[in-house]
């Protein structure tokens, strides 16, 4: 029965996702003076889920995903370099305000390290090589953000963004779960080395059925807790919607062509593909929520990119398959 319901989570994951969404948003409208709790369940949440995606990434195939050299180069030229002479050809397009442009950049710079995993494994990609180059991805995003913030924004983007915050998150968010899973792997396998195992060996497989409903939590908290803060501002919000909608089709095929230019098969193709047009919008929201007073509708902007990925993920899990063939 337990298994059942865990197979149909992983099938209907699009669905369950965009209800989340929806009944975050409903909850933040409703219950309005909930903001501020549910900002602090945040960092948590997000350590519980990426713990659980870390925990399937066998500490081996790091490097082995690291001595795939043409995979990891297409990779970053994708993220890192076509990604960011995209946004610099969608910028004119948003409203003239930092608060937004600021949201926007910060989620569009960013590679996905969560659910991208996720909808790559649904297309057929190469899932376990994507995850186990997440941990690069997030050093190199890191790196470069503070950076391409600078060259967007101009000079000043240091007065209005704590870069502690990111810090704190990264710590939280990513090396302690990072640690955690690695040290979880270590005991695993001490234990299946032992005369009689004490069943250590059943917790990652049992931890891997727990990261839907994680994600389904992480989605309602962050969606909750910043819908309170569109108020007034839903007119700058819609107008940044065709903008990623843009953005995520068209690194779609952005992707799939770096990918067909570094002749990858087509597992890892559609893994390319699939990191290029996802964004880092959980990881990157308690930086949104550290910004000065005047620039609440930032987080906002992030949350609304996650729902036109969710929703553009539905399609692209039918369509990466069709236009990248095995």
């Amino acid at each position: 029965m337990a298994r059942n319901i865990v197979d149909a989570m992983d099938r209907h994951q699009v669905p369950i996702y965009i209800v989340a969404i929806l009944i975050g948003a409903l909850a933040g409208w409703l219950l309005p003076g909930a903001t501020s709790p549910l900002s602090t369940a945040m960092n948590p949440a997000l350590a519980a889920l990426l713990y659980v995606t870390f925990l399937q990434v066998p500490i081996a195939s790091l490097t082995e995903a690291v001595r795939d050299i043409r995979f990891v180069s297409a990779l970053l030229v994708a993220n890192f370099v076509v990604v960011p002479l995209l946004v610099a050809a969608l910028l004119p397009l948003l409203p003239d305000a930092d608060a937004v442009r600021i949201g926007v950049l910060l989620v569009l710079l960013c590679p996905c390290v969560d659910y991208v995993v996720v909808f790559t494994g649904l297309a057929g990609g190469d899932a376990a090589r994507l995850v186990a180059g997440t941990p690069l991805l997030l050093l190199v995003q890191m790196a470069l953000l503070p950076l391409y913030l600078r060259i967007f924004m101009g000079e000043n983007i240091g007065d209005v963004l704590d870069v502690h915050p990111f810090i704190e998150a990264f710590v939280i968010i990513i090396v302690i779960p990072l640690l955690l899973a690695w040290l979880t792997q270590w005991a695993v396998a001490a234990d299946e080395r032992r005369p009689t195992p004490r069943g250590l060996h059943r917790w990652p497989g049992f931890a891997a059925t727990t990261m839907v409903p994680l994600m389904v939590l992480v989605l309602l908290v962050v969606t909750a807790s910043q819908v309170p803060h569109i108020d007034g501002r839903a007119g700058d919000v819609a107008r940044v919607v065709p903008v990623y909608v843009v953005f995520l089709a068209a690194m779609i095929l952005l992707g799939a062509a770096v990918a067909r230019l570094w002749r990858l098969p087509a597992p890892r193709a559609r893994a390319v593909a699939f990191s290029a047009a996802t964004r880092n919008s959980l990881v990157v929201m308690p930086l949104a929520i550290a910004l000065p007073d005047g620039m609440e509708i930032a987080p906002a902007v992030i949350v609304t990119q996650t729902l036109v990925e969710v929703i553009g993920m539905a399609i692209c899990v039918r369509a990466v398959p069709a236009l990248i063939k095995a």
